[in-house]
This record gives C-alpha cells, structure tokens and sequence, in this order.
C-alpha cells in the first residue's frame, strides 16, 4: 500500500459571526474577508508540507475547488507545475481538475502533459465530477453532467496519447477541429488515471475504463457498494477480476506521539466538515438536473434519507451527514483515521479488511485549525512509523472477502 498526502489548502480565518450569518460560506461569502497575506502563508506552508512529503516517501495530490473557505485550491494545474518542479521523487496526483466546468478539455491535456514533462514521468491524472456551488461559481449546470465527464476524459485521453499528428473531434459536448500538443508527455504510455466517485453507476464505469476508483469519506459501507458495483461491471464486460490497485480510499488523518494527542489534532481537522462544507440550498438540492428522477421526493427534505440495503448515499446526503460530527464518531465511521502511530496503523487496516483492500490510502492531512507545526509533526510520525508497515501489504485480488 502506498500513501498521499492532501492539504486543502482551508481558510478557517472568518470571524464566526460572519460564517454564522451567512447563508453559504461556498459561492457568495465575500472575498473582501479572504487576507491575501494570510492566504500567502497558507500556500508557503503547504507547499513546504508537500515538500516534506517529498523526504518521507509520501507522494502527494493536489484538489481544486472554487469560490469558498473550504479551499483556495482554484487552479489546480499551477500548483501541480510547482511541485513538479519542486518535488524530486513522489508521484504527484492531480485529484483533480474540474473538467465539467472548464470549456476546452484539450488545454487541460496540455496543462497535464507540461506538468508530467517538468516532474520527468512522475504525474497521474484524477477526475472529479464538479460539485453543488462550483456549478455556480463556473457557469455551468449538473444537467448532463456525466455524459460531458466521459467525453472530456476520453478527449484529454487521446490528446495525451496521440502522436501522429493532428486529429478532430466531434463529440455530443466538445468539437476541436485541430488537436496535436506538444509537448507530449514524459512517460511513454498514458499516465494512470484515477476518478473519485461513490455513486454505484459511475463506479461501473470507472471499473469498465480500468481506472483507479478512489472513495472519499464515504465510510466503510458506502465504500463496499461502490467497490462491489465497479468489480461487476468489470465481469459483466469480460475483464479480469480487478486487483486492490485499482482501488483507493481518502480519509482525515492525524498522527501524534499518543493517542490522545493524534485525537485532538484530529479534532481541528473536522473543522472542514463542519464549517467549510455548508452551502445555501441553492447550489445543492435545487439545483436542476442534480438528483435522479425517482429522488425528487426527497429533495425538499431538511434531513439526509436513509439509504436501503445495497444503496449508496449522493454526494451531498453524505456530506450532510458528516457535517457537526465530533472526532470520536469521524473516527467510528472510518472517516477519520487518528490516535498514535500504533492505533492509526490499526484502523487502516480493519477498514483496509472490512471493504475488501485497496493499495492507495489519501491523506486529508492538513484542514482548518491544524497548524503547520501540527501537520509537520502528524505527516513525519505517518511516514517513518506508519507508512513501513503499510508497505508490506501486497496487492491481491480485489474484495477478497466480500460479496459481489
């Protein structure tokens, strides 16, 4: 099992009066309470946090997210060319540009393959679909939205893997009538490519493509459905059963000399569930096109439904769920992973078993009121305590003790 360490790149610096006033902290909170010296600070300390990672064999993602506190991770790509060039060993994992919102899918190739040519090989690709405020704050509507993700990663895929000059594209949501860039990537073969995704639907086709599927804070239950539907996909179209690869799980972490003191730096770490995620209604339930059909019951609802056996939450009902949790239940629902380096260990690994194994653990390891010292210390007792033992477990047969 490998690791990669994530920092959010949170701003938990508005007064709590004004988060508490306002009716979304995502998408219209204004930008006049956003210090650029403070947002200085918080890009230096991460990028030296990335950098430590570097040392300690930990390789490390960089997210997107728009207009709100929960991240300043707006342009993902150049973040991903400063540690490429900054970072000597790691792999470095783009989790990932949000390429629903941007119009042309071939500049973002372009933008991956100068990356991957400036880290000399070290890139991998991650795909996420855009999510609730963010289709504001683009200009851009979930109606359709999985249609125009397939299309834009099979165009970003041949533009990367194209070499015999230029071709078109005509596609249901994109047209290039000129496609052919340079530089080519650095690796002879197309990068790994991951999406991030708990939707039982989607996970069959991140299962059909072969791609690395990753759950975030999705729990052990939602995390055995998805994983289930991506290995029947995969024997419904003939392929070989998916080996535990192809799978990755993303949680908060915390790592502290004992226990107790990984717990409370955990504590901090909620802060980005139980502030930062809160969005107005209208750039989440309301939103057209966002539910299925047979869900539109339940969207005026106050409370998360209940899901039924087999059944997996949305994103949004998950997130709902998470929020006001306090570290102790983050850590009951396999979301947050802390304590000392014995018990972190020890809850990777019952939750690595109760969903069948996964070879990629991700890192939320910086977020809201843990300090850079904090994370400092959690990242380097992670990477010389933990991440040995973690190296040890092999890649088998993925979900090798749970039902199809």
């Amino acid at each position: 099992m490998d690791a990669w360490f994530q920092n959010e790149v949170t701003y938990p610096h508005v007064a709590p009066e004004v988060l508490n006033a306002a009716d979304s902290v995502r998408a219209t909170l204004p930008n006049k309470y956003c210090d650029p010296a403070i947002s200085a600070n918080l890009f230096a300390e991460a990028i030296d946090e990335y950098l430590l990672c570097d040392d300690l064999g930990i390789n490390v993602i960089c997210t997107e997210h728009h207009a709100g506190i929960n991240s300043l991770l707006a342009s993902n790509p150049m973040l991903l060319a400063i540690l490429a060039a900054q970072t000597k060993k790691v792999r470095i994992l783009s989790l990932g540009t949000l390429i629903t919102l941007r119009p042309d899918p071939v500049r973002i190739a372009e933008e991956y393959a100068t990356a991957d040519v400036i880290s000399r090989g070290r890139l991998e690709i991650g795909f996420v679909k855009s999510g609730l405020s963010e289709y504001a704050s683009n200009q851009a509507s979930p109606i359709d939205n999985g249609d125009r993700y397939w299309e834009a990663i099979d165009l970003i895929s041949k533009a990367l893997s194209h070499q015999e000059g230029v071709f078109s594209w005509e596609g249901k949501h994109f047209t290039h009538r000129h496609v052919n860039i340079w530089p080519r990537p650095y690796q002879p073969t197309l990068p790994r490519m991951w999406s991030a995704t708990g939707d039982p639907s989607t996970a069959g086709d991140v299962g059909r493509r072969d791609m690395v599927q990753v759950l975030v804070l999705r729990g052990p239950e939602g995390t055995k459905v998805a994983f289930a539907a991506n290995r029947r996909a995969r024997a419904a179209a003939g392929m070989p059963k998916a080996k535990t690869d192809r799978f990755a799980y993303a949680a908060l972490l915390a790592v502290g000399d004992t226990h107790e003191e990984g717990v409370k730096m955990g504590e901090k770490l909620m802060w980005f569930l139980n502030t930062s995620l809160r969005s107005a209604p209208q750039f989440g339930a309301m939103l057209p096109g966002l539910a299925p059909p047979h869900a539109a019951p339940g969207i005026y609802r106050t409370k998360p439904v209940a899901t039924k056996p087999g059944e997996t939450a949305s994103a949004a009902a998950n997130a709902a769920a998470l929020m006001n949790s306090t570290a102790e239940q983050a850590m009951a629902r396999g979301i947050l992973f802390a304590g000392s380096p014995e018990t972190v260990y020890k809850q990777i690994m019952d939750f690595h078993e109760s969903v069948g194994g996964f070879d990629h653990l991700s890192m939320i390891g910086r977020s809201g009121f843990m300090t850079h010292a904090e994370t400092t210390k959690s990242m380097t007792l992670f990477g010389k305590e933990v991440l040995p033992r973690l190296k040890e477990v092999k890649t088998v047969t993925a979900g090798f003790n749970q039902p199809d």
